[in-house]
């Protein structure tokens, strides 16, 4: 299945709406939007690259007393990640957020007020593993309320672990262990 051209006109607003935080950001933006006009295929369809680049929708857990986010310790990537997934053909990048959430925590998806069902960034990036694996992923990364002390249910097929992280945690903590945009993602975030 395609996406339908109505799909594809709210994921291109939803990323033609985002203000970008820095310059990386909007060359980012720039190039998504680019990529969606001449493109009517977005989806994953053949695990793990085909076609690339490809949407993902990441989301954080947000605690807002202290501002921290849930990262997962991703067993395939290696790195401390936002959890999040593959947008499924013809799906939303919110439904994806929704989908995501319960089967990777097992809580519902509860979008952070000032956001809404939006993307708080976006990203473009390419993937590690071996060259047979690596694609691009263009990420929509979205934001939802939470605190520490909801009960989480991990999926531990994905994750090693969990953790929630203060900004100055993933300010301080060495890059190599983190997505590369965490940095920039904290620091947007922090001026919500």
């Amino acid at each position: 299945m395609r996406a339908t051209r109505e799909l594809l006109d709210e994921i291109y607003a939803l990323i033609d709406k985002l203000q970008p935080f820095d310059s990386l950001e909007a060359r980012h933006r720039r190039e998504s939007l680019a990529w969606l006009r001449e493109t009517d295929d977005v989806f994953r369809r053949v695990k793990p690259r085909t076609p690339s680049p490809h949407l993902v929708a990441y989301f954080l857990l947000h605690d807002d007393l202290d501002g921290s986010v849930l990262l997962v310790d991703h067993i395939k990537a290696g790195l401390w990640l936002p959890a999040g997934g593959h947008v499924e053909p013809g799906e939303h990048p919110a439904g994806t957020v929704r989908r995501e959430v319960v089967e990777e925590l097992g809580v519902p998806a509860v979008f952070l007020p000032q956001l809404g069902e939006r993307p708080l960034f976006l990203t473009v990036t390419e993937t590690v593993g071996t060259l047979e694996e690596r694609h691009t992923d263009v990420s929509l990364w979205f934001v939802l309320a939470s605190s520490r002390d909801q009960v989480l249910t991990p999926d531990p097929s994905e994750f090693r672990g969990i953790r929630w992280w203060t900004p100055q945690e993933v300010r301080a903590a060495d890059p190599k262990t983190l997505d590369p945009h965490m940095g920039r993602l904290i620091s947007k975030l922090t001026t919500l």
